[in-house]
């Protein structure tokens, strides 16, 4: 290959490969090395820790990186197996149980989720609903888990995301149909549970894109959101259908919006006699106390919002 003038026209075949008869396993070690290099100048670099490096020019497009020629001085390529990016760390026997517990967890919220779904098919939606609180139980057990044992990963929560979709964006809308089908138009109740499908998928895109925040929850979380209409199906709220699809469209538009509603980690640390006012409430009529203990935390929101802004 000529040092002067352009590169045009001139090509190198580029492969990677190991020498014959060399055991195959999770890493596999290059030998060879070519590239494919097509109409171009090289224009040697900075040397990169002690290394030459040369940069590829190529008309409109710009400066293009190349790879570093694989030569016995810079060692063997290793080329690890994708798998093991699902569990970040060192891989022990114990730390993979832990992540397949975990996991297991998530999974299993999904089989209720699905197991609800075919329940409020046959027409048992509040059996449906059991499931479904079945569900945020074990969600809420699979990040614990993770956060305890250490196996926190990428791949973890995007799992718990699809699983969270399938189960509280996807179930707990169908729950709701099947018990609304008889007390509205079923127009309506259709609009009103794909309200709460689509708003579940915007919230749980938007939690994992967005920076975390360690005190408020920016908009309802599904997993909340999902166990109210849960209980709402389960206790039967004596409503007129109505009343209730006007609540099912705001909790679902809660969960789309940019209103702080409060972590459980801060209401545990609310004074006690703001606990003993549900827990007298629901003795005298769980039902409602139900009811007003949702509307206070969904009015919470909008507060806080308000207060901050005044700040």
């Amino acid at each position: 290959m000529r040092r002067g003038g352009s590169l045009a026209r001139q090509a190198l075949l580029v492969r990677v490969g190991r020498r014959p008869g060399e055991a195959t396993g999770r890493a596999a070690t290059a030998t060879r090395a070519e590239v494919i290099y097509t109409g171009t100048d090289l224009v040697p670099l900075a040397p990169l820790a002690g290394r030459g490096r040369k940069l590829a020019t190529s008309g409109s497009h710009g400066p293009v990186a190349m790879a570093q020629p694989l030569t016995a001085e810079h060692g063997p390529l290793t080329v690890e197996d994708d798998s093991a990016a699902l569990l970040p760390g060192e891989h022990t026997m114990r730390r993979r149980i832990s992540f397949a517990l975990v996991n297991a967890c998530t999974l299993a919220s999904l089989a209720l989720g699905l197991t609800a779904i075919f329940l409020a098919m046959h027409g048992d939606p509040r059996l449906a609903a059991a499931f479904l609180v079945g569900c945020v139980g074990f969600d809420g057990l699979d990040g614990a888990l993770a956060r305890k044992l250490g196996v926190s990963s990428p791949f973890g929560a995007q799992m718990d995301s699809l699983a969270d979709m399938c189960s509280f964006g996807l179930a707990a809308p169908v729950v709701v149909y099947a018990s609304l089908a008889d007390r509205v138009p079923t127009a309506a109740a259709a609009v009103a549970c794909m309200l709460v499908a689509g708003c579940a998928a915007i919230r749980l895109a938007r939690f994992n894109v967005s920076p975390k925040d360690g005190k408020f929850f920016s908009g309802v979380p599904t997993t909340m959101a999902a166990a109210v209409l849960a209980l709402t199906v389960l206790i039967g709220l004596p409503l007129p259908g109505i009343a209730v699809l006007g609540g099912v469209a705001v909790l679902a538009f809660a969960m789309v919006s940019s209103f702080p509603y409060a972590k459980l980690a801060r209401l545990v640390k609310l004074p006690m006699w703001l606990w003993l006012l549900p827990i007298v409430g629901c003795l005298v009529d769980a039902r409602l106390t139900f009811v007003l203990v949702v509307a206070a935390y969904l009015f919470s929101g909008p507060v806080m919002w308000l207060k901050a802004k005044r700040v």
